[in-house]
């Protein structure tokens, strides 16, 4: 019976990992902490250039430029990311050189734009 039991978890186990190596690889495709839709990969330079094209200042700070990180209370600009990208409830700004995705209540940085 005890064998039966560990064979059956053995083929639950095995039959499970396929869903979850998938559901790790949607966070390349755009999808960012909390599920909901960021930057795509395959729109990711052409938001780059409108990056580059808006000439969105950089802002400076002392802390590294991490997914979870929390930017400060005053002095950063965020910006509304256009339809065209996806739409999404963050909005993106640049700092230390980094483009990124932030939610605007908390401040806390869910992609960063490679």
């Amino acid at each position: 019976m005890r064998k039966t039991i560990l064979a059956i978890a053995a083929i639950a186990a095995a039959i499970g990992a396929p869903a979850t190596v998938q559901a790790q690889s949607e966070i390349t495709t755009g999808v960012v902490r909390g599920g909901v839709e960021g930057i795509a990969v395959d729109q990711r330079p052409a938001f780059r250039e409108y990056i580059v094209r808006e000439r969105v200042p950089n802002y400076t700070i002392p802390d590294r430029v991490i997914v979870g990180g929390v930017l400060p209370e005053t002095g950063v600009t965020y910006y509304d990311v256009p339809q065209t990208f996806g739409v999404t409830t963050y909005r993106y700004t640049v700092v230390n050189g980094q483009t990124v995705l932030v939610e605007p209540r908390t401040r806390r940085i869910v992609q960063v734009i490679e």
